[in-house]
């Protein structure tokens, strides 16, 4: 690790897998009807663009720095739903096993086993990157350290 967060990562139209899953969950969050299926098709194309017209961002299509920091949700525990469940894919993409079983449950709710992985992921940053803050929170550093992949073996 460099010392710094990695840039956020820019997905666009033929995308597939990951951060797809994490930003379809995101555009959920923020009430577009999508699939959560890890395929950045015609149907999340068209709901990045209606989200970027929304918020005053430039509409093409592209999720970058901009449409990611207007789409993050801050979520902690006790909070639920398809936020949380972006997280929670984060947390699957990392799980290196092979079997889904054996990893964070994605299932909206952001409780105890959650927020131990989000620490535990903190606290690997905050190794490398003092200002990391270990609170279980997940806000704008950590989703981007997440997003792009960091940590993610």
């Amino acid at each position: 690790m460099s010392g710094s967060i990695s840039p956020w990562p820019q997905v666009r139209r033929g995308d597939r897998d990951h951060p797809v899953r994490t930003l379809q969950d995101l555009l959920r969050a923020r009430g577009h009807s999508v699939a959560v299926d890890g395929s950045f098709g015609p149907l999340t194309d068209a709901a990045v663009r209606a989200f970027q017209q929304e918020k005053g961002l430039v509409v093409d299509g592209v999720v970058g720095r901009h449409t990611w920091g207007a789409l993050i949700i801050t979520v902690r525990r006790g909070s639920t739903g398809d936020a949380v469940r972006g997280v929670q894919e984060e947390f699957q993409f990392r799980n290196l096993s092979g079997d889904p079983s054996k990893g964070l449950a994605v299932d909206g709710s952001f409780g105890p086993l959650t927020e131990a992985a989000v620490r535990g992921f903190q606290q690997a940053l905050h190794t490398d990157i003092p200002t990391v803050a270990v609170d279980g929170i997940v806000g704008p550093v950590t989703w981007q350290a997440l997003v792009s992949g960091m940590l993610s073996g």
